[in-house]
């Protein structure tokens, strides 16, 4: 799974990349003036993707945010997150081994250090619930979902972290941080694992417009020839 999840990423961000380029080249024979220190507003969506260990084991997580940026120094949004750990465990399942999911949402806050700069520092804080549990990848899809609402335990989490972003344009952003994962006591039969507590590494873009609100003018260079 971890390697689908890479390959999602570099697609995307190798696209950003190229949205960047062509909204430079368009704006190289443009200078800008005027620009008042007025307050701006910002939306994005986000994806990210994760990896790191639970109960020794690898784990991998991806997720997706909204959030609305206030003045480009605090974050407020919503996040869902899945995460899958290949755990091998036997002795649940008959004839098959079990591995651990979980999903969780709940709310996305950020304050953010350097707004101005090319590259900021924030400290992404998610704090929500969700369930996890043991899964079978041997299961249907209409197997899975029953499996879900008997079997699996809910779980509270707060997830804090440190990122560095990188703004490579007014509507794209790129991230990367190190977050601890913190969640409740886990309930499952047998309870083999009691939490998904750890740490994990991530990366991640945001799409959407950083600074509207701006007052931001343009004047076109006159060409030599004209």
């Amino acid at each position: 799974m971890k390697y689908i999840l890479a390959i999602i990423f570099l697609m995307l961000t190798t696209n950003l990349y190229n949205i960047s380029a062509q909204e430079k080249e368009k704006d190289k024979d443009y200078i800008e003036f005027n620009d008042r220190k007025n307050i701006v507003h910002g939306f994005y969506l986000g994806l990210n993707v994760s990896f790191g260990k639970i109960e020794k084991e690898n784990a991998s997580a991806i997720s997706l945010k909204l959030a609305y940026v206030a003045n480009r120094k605090f974050e407020i949004g919503l996040t869902t997150k899945g995460i899958y750990s290949q755990q091998n465990l036997s002795g649940i399942f008959p004839n098959t081994e079990a591995d651990l999911a979980a999903f969780y949402s709940g709310l996305h806050l950020e304050p953010i250090f350097f707004s101005k700069s090319k590259i900021n520092l924030s400290f992404p804080i998610l704090i929500g619930g969700g369930a996890a549990g043991y899964i079978n990848e041997e299961w249907s899809g209409d197997e899975l979902e029953d499996r879900v609402e008997k079997d699996w335990d809910a779980i509270f989490v707060i997830e804090p972290g440190i990122n560095a972003l990188y703004n490579i344009s007014r509507y794209v952003q790129f991230e990367a941080g190190i977050r601890y994962r913190f969640s409740s006591k886990l309930e499952l039969n047998p309870n083999t694992i009691d939490d998904i507590n750890g740490f994990s590494i991530s990366i991640g873009t945001k799409v959407g417009i950083f600074n509207l609100g701006r007052n931001r003018y343009k004047k076109k260079i006159p060409k030599e020839n004209e």
